[in-house]
């Protein structure tokens, strides 16, 4: 698709905004543009535009074309001026719609807002315009990131979804890009991404931003058909969100012979695109190894089906060096996002080598119908399902979209069709997923279709255990020298992902979660304590959560506390207010949760950092929780039980050291009577004493053991001190 760049009130704006297109120039190799106050100009590249005598402007649009539909320079001048990176594939139904002249999708866009404006007698305002806009983004299918300049006012939004990017800083004026590393090369700090949620209205003389929330989907009112209307209507859906991706060239499909990426396969095939003519199935994996799966499937796939295949092999050397130019692109040293991300880059390089400008990707299943093995353990299935929608912006949509687009390649993914996504989250759960098998829906869906038993119950393997790519990167690792996975990746891209704050509430949770991000190169950046007086709080620890002041000296680590006096609901304006300190104070991008299982914990927090513009990280969620307990003593955790209260424990396991026996006891406690072997249900509450990230621990001087009942009691800690680590 397109690149877009735009900096406003800065000194400078002309020669960030060149620095800027030629980061992301690989969006667009189609032309480049740019435009002030009252001149537009249209250039092959940026070293042909001609900017003498603009040196000072201070409000600039940039716009790198990656032309897909006729071809229309951008930026586009009316009214106002816009720069699009969008395929909007009812575009021409649109145009027809309200009789608009337009050449392609971005020219209908501006002219159909503008076409609002005309439709009103009175002033337009900007809170005008935004339901304008907002109205407007309703009636369209497709993705998009955009800016549009009227007068004063800037407006930015993207697709609800959030696939195509858009990043901003508000560190000096207004500044934003396609991609991140554009502002940070362009010296910009406390770099966002724009929630796809919300419509920007940054006005310019008063340098303010306003923000317009969108209406998100919903899980209700779920389906109540029978299995097979809700089994036909997704696949009508699905084949319609495939049809209309159709571009009016030869394209690619990402193929790894598994059951998203075969369905839309399958499906453009029955549509009737030819394979090898139309289409070309693509997919990568190690070489030098044993067959990698993917690659063994996606062959056995393409033959039975008669897909036309591509494999990109690469050895172990050349891993190292698509690394080089895979881990700076995704801004990232997450191994399992390198992992896809490779995966994805080498399928892409292999369909840029034969002319493909456009691939399918089966992304979106998963989240939408709970395909990952953590959906095993969900409470509430559809409202986890809805989570991961809400979030995937945030995990994989600006990975897939970089890796792609450096290829000059557009990515368009079907299962995340807006209305396939709005129906989808209203599929009945055990539709969904059975102790059996998950993606249900789909599974039958491709069974109803005839596809091979081989591929409707082949289970999910992610794309770097799939291309054995992960045991690349392991033996790089060691081969480097490294300890870990992530300190062998940090060669290539040595910031660190995030910066972070935690909800810290002395437990091990918490604890842990914060291990986990560490090790996965986020930045920690302080400790965020709630005091609440309410000990029966659902959403804050308690038991002696005086001393996480000692464990924030013992990791050196600052701490924000805040007290609540616990009121429901009522505390989630306190925690909000301590988050908010933690933000001036310490420039944290997003908050890192000990949640396990708790939706009504994570809901509320994801719902405070989405206000914030910060993102939520609970890496614990859905964890196995006699795997959590084990994991804790194996990489050096020592705790205790604050509290117990549930049946089958008593005073004898609180203030004592956690061990395997005790774990084991646990177990035989869960076989039992079905208690929480990591005290999700309350059975429990801990105190952490060391752990790998302490640099002193915590010694108990002096603490008393207080029994309510037989099977309730809690540890009062008196005295404690830091001692020297052995």
């Amino acid at each position: 698709m397109c690149g877009i760049t735009g900096f406003y009130n800065i000194e400078g704006s002309l020669e960030l905004s060149i620095q800027a297109l030629d980061t992301i120039k690989n969006r667009g190799l189609d032309g480049v543009g740019i435009c002030g106050q009252e001149w537009v100009q249209h250039a092959a590249d940026t070293a042909s535009l001609e900017i003498n005598g603009k040196e000072q402007e201070r409000n600039i649009l940039g716009h790198c074309l990656h032309s897909m539909v006729s071809f229309v320079q951008q930026p586009i001048v009316s009214r106002g001026k816009l720069v699009a990176n969008c395929e909007i594939y009812n575009w021409k139904e649109l145009k027809e719609k309200y009789g608009i002249i337009a050449q392609n999708d971005s020219e209908l866009l501006i002219k159909l807002i503008e076409s609002r404006m005309d439709e009103r007698d009175s002033k337009i305002t900007e809170e005008n315009v935004l339901e304008m806009i907002d109205d407007v983004l309703s009636e369209v299918l497709g993705v998009y990131a955009f800016a549009y300049w009227l007068e004063d006012t800037v407006y930015t939004a993207r697709d609800i979804v959030g696939i195509k990017p858009l990043w901003y800083s508000r560190s000096k004026g207004f500044a934003f890009s396609s991609e991140k590393k554009a502002l940070v090369k362009t010296g910009f700090t406390d770099i966002k991404e724009l929630n796809p949620r919300e419509i920007f209205a940054y006005n310019i003389p008063e340098d303010t931003l306003n923000r317009f929330n969108r209406e998100f989907f919903s899980i209700t009112p779920e389906h109540s058909a029978s299995f097979e209307i809700i089994r036909d209507e997704a696949l009508e859906l699905l084949e319609d969100a495939v049809s209309i991706r159709f571009p009016q060239e030869k394209f690619g499909i990402l193929f790894s012979g598994g059951l998203d990426s075969t369905l839309i396969a399958y499906l453009c095939k029955k549509l009737g695109k030819k394979p090898g003519t139309d289409f070309v199935c693509y997919t990568a994996g190690l070489s030098g190894v044993q067959l990698p799966p993917d690659v063994e499937y996606a062959q056995k796939m393409a033959e039975q089906l008669g897909l036309e295949l591509k494999v990109k092999s690469i050895d172990l050397d050349e891993v190292e060096e698509y690394l080089k130019t895979v881990v700076p692109l995704v801004e990232d040293t997450n191994v399992p996002k390198v992992g896809v991300a490779l995966t994805m880059y080498a399928a892409c390089v292999a369909a840029r080598e034969d002319g493909i400008r456009v691939m399918f990707s089966g992304s979106g299943a998963d989240e939408l119908f709970a395909g990952y093995d953590r959906h095993k353990r969900s409470t509430d299935i559809s409202r986890d399902c809805y989570a991961d929608i809400l979030k995937i912006y945030e995990k994989n949509t600006y990975r897939d979209d970089v890796v792609a687009m450096n290829n000059n390649i557009e990515l368009r993914v079907p299962y995340l069709d807006k209305r396939f996504v709005d129906y989808g989250l209203k599929v009945p759960a055990e539709y969904k997923i059975n102790e059996e098998q998950n993606k249900l829906i789909l599974r039958k869906i491709a069974e109803h279709l005839g596809l091979p038993e081989e591929v409707t119950q082949r289970r999910k393997q992610a794309a770097q255990y799939g291309s054995r790519f992960d045991k690349a990167i392991g033996k790089l690792s060691k081969k480097a020298g490294c300890k870990t996975k992530t300190e062998y990746l940090k060669k290539f891209y040595d910031q660190p992902n995030l910066k972070l704050g935690v909800l810290f509430s002395s437990g091990k949770d918490s604890n842990y979660a914060m291990h986990i991000m560490q090790e996965q190169n986020y930045s920690i950046e302080c400790l965020i304590t709630i005091k609440s007086q309410n000990q029966d709080s659902y959403m804050f620890h308690t038991p002696n959560i005086d001393l996480a002041r000692l464990q924030a000296e013992a990791m050196g680590m600052p701490l924000i506390e805040e007290l609540t006096m616990g009121e429901k609901e009522k505390e989630l304006e306190d925690m909000k207010n301590a988050i908010i300190r933690a933000k001036d104070e310490f420039d944290i991008e997003g908050v890192v949760t000990g949640a396990l299982y708790s939706n009504y914990q994570r809901e509320r927090i994801e719902k405070v950092c989405d206000e914030l513009g910060l993102k939520a990280f609970s890496p614990l969620w859905h964890i196995d929780q006699e795997k959590e307990m084990y994991q804790l003593l194996d990489i050096g955790f020592e705790f205790i039980f604050s509290s117990v209260a549930a049946y089958g424990l008593n005073k004898n396991w609180v203030g004592k050291v956690i061990g395997e026996k005790d774990i084991e006891k646990l177990v035989k406690l869960n076989e039992k009577i079905g208690l929480n072997v990591a005290g999700e249900g309350g059975e429990f509450e801990s105190f952490v004493l060391d752990g790998p990230m302490y640099h002193k621990k915590i010694e108990i001087r002096e603490m008393e053991v207080i029994e309510r009942d037989e099977y309730t009691a809690k540890v009062v800690i008196h005295d404690a001190v830091l001692v020297d680590k052995e």
